[in-house]
């Protein structure tokens, strides 16, 4: 089985989110280059900030996604 890594996307209180979905990415590199790409249009969706878990398991600290 390959490592399986997503975001779990949070909104200002901390809940997780339904929608938009993380896809799920084989490398950590993959992953952190999508939030990379997306993180305006995650914002402007109404994400406050995302969590990158490995497998369920929290791997990062958690990231805030601001607009400035």
């Amino acid at each position: 089985m390959r490592p399986r890594w997503a975001w779990e996307l949070d909104d200002v209180d901390g809940r997780a989110l339904d929608r938009p979905i993380s896809p799920v990415f084989t490398t950590q590199f993959d992953a952190e280059q999508w939030i990379g790409e997306q993180w305006r249009t995650l914002a402007e969706q109404g994400v406050h900030s995302a969590r990158l878990l490995h497998d369920g398991h929290q791997v990062t600290p958690t990231l805030v996604l601001r607009i400035p």
